[in-house]
């Protein structure tokens, strides 16, 4: 593994950091927040056009860049400084992947250079409860993921030549706004029959879309209710989608571990800036050594998470699974580092008018999302076999 980063790698950063400066300071994500988007559009299409970022990891056969996990996670650890609001994670993370691997050719060629240019913002309509489980992060990947609701979860039914969706979905990310939907469904007419992915327009009759109120302003979510929806299966009747979502997993780990990284490195430039100007008892509060250590505890625990980020990023690139440890250890620092900024930030942090708490609804949303953190690492265990009952050499 070679740990530095190339030419290319660098100048994303550059890039992407400056243009946020310049449009996504804390006010302009409170706004953005606000938007009944959840985002702005015009820093989406800046980010699409001016950078390509729909597209990074998309091939450039379908208007992509072509990009692997280590410049996806290092524009995600650019976008959790910010924490820019914005359907990157939906559409470029979770949706995107999955039409490229599974979708038909025709699906493909319609659907991702739409995409990869930022016209077209999908989401995966699976529960947020159930992200975790689906993706098989915190669990096998089996059980009902596929909606919920009096329906079962959502089914799919033939008729004539077409399928409908009935059911509905909660919690979803994008879910409002997406202008295409990639729903799981059940295909044998019961709850926990097999789940086949269908896509369903954003404006298709009978979809009901209502925004959620969040724990996490800057990750929108919605309900998605489908009665009798016209939907389209995607990839063969036959598919498979359990592998490709296991697959997918590993990526959306090490891309949200980079995130939250990102994310607690400046929760923790800012509260050092914070201690090193707060004077208490004629001196600045950083010079005391118990806040010098708490601050250090937090900068060493945000720095090993980035060499876990950096390194999942490359292992999933080559194959190797390491995101779900690499998640939990990044969002752990993004937790200690939110809560110690609130702490140290002293009165001021407990406010709604300061940022202090957006980091830390961050860290508790992602891992309600995607965690927790104890069954991230249970899952990694299990996985890699270090409590099947064998004998461990000591």
């Amino acid at each position: 593994m070679d740990a530095r980063f190339t030419d290319e790698q660098d100048e994303i950063r550059r890039a992407l950091r400056e243009l946020l400066r310049k449009r996504c300071g804390t006010e302009d994500v409170r706004a953005a927040a606000d938007l009944p988007r959840g985002h702005d559009p015009a820093l989406w299409t800046a980010l699409g056009e001016q950078l390509g970022l729909p597209g990074l990891a998309l091939p450039e056969a379908y208007g992509g860049t072509g990009c692997s996990a280590t410049e996806v996670a290092l524009v995600a650890e650019e976008l959790g400084r910010a924490l820019a609001p914005s359907p990157f994670l939906a559409t470029a993370v979770l949706a995107a992947p999955l039409l490229l691997a599974l979708g038909t050719d025709a699906q493909r060629a319609s659907l991702l250079p739409r995409i990869a240019r930022g016209g077209l913002t999908a989401a995966l309509a699976v529960p947020g409860d159930r992200l975790g489980t689906a993706l098989a992060l915190t669990g096998p990947g089996g059980g009902d993921w596929a909606g919920g609701g009096r329906a079962g979860g959502v089914q799919a039914r033939h008729r004539g030549e077409r399928w409908q969706l009935y059911g509905e979905a909660d919690q979803v990310l994008d879910g409002h706004s997406a202008g295409l939907l990639l729903v799981p469904a059940h295909t044998g007419g019961y709850a926990r029959s097999r789940v086949q992915l269908f896509l369903v327009a954003g404006d298709a009759d009978g979809l009901v879309r209502t925004r959620r109120t969040t724990l996490d302003p800057t990750r929108p979510q919605a309900r998605i209710q489908l009665r009798h929806v016209a939907a389209e299966p995607l990839g063969d009747a036959d598919t498979d989608v359990r592998p490709a979502l296991t697959a997918l997993g590993d990526f959306v780990a090490a891309v949200l571990a980079g995130e939250a990284v990102g994310a607690a490195e400046r929760a923790l430039e800012r509260t050092v800036a914070y201690v090193g100007q707060r004077e208490q008892f004629g001196r600045a509060i950083g010079s005391f050594q118990a806040v010098k250590h708490r601050l250090a505890d937090v900068h060493v625990a945000v720095r090993a998470a980035r060499s876990a980020a950096y390194y999942a990023a490359w292992a999933t690139a080559h194959g190797e699974p390491a995101g779900a440890l690499a998640l939990a250890q990044a969002l752990e620092a993004l937790r200690s580092a939110a809560a110690e900024g609130i702490q140290l930030h002293g009165g001021i942090g407990f406010t709604w008018e300061h940022e202090a708490h957006l980091f830390f609804k961050r860290a508790a949303g992602d891992e309600l999302l995607f965690g927790p953190v104890h069954r991230l690492r249970a899952r990694a265990a299990d996985a890699a076999g270090l409590f099947g009952g064998r004998e461990v050499a000591v």
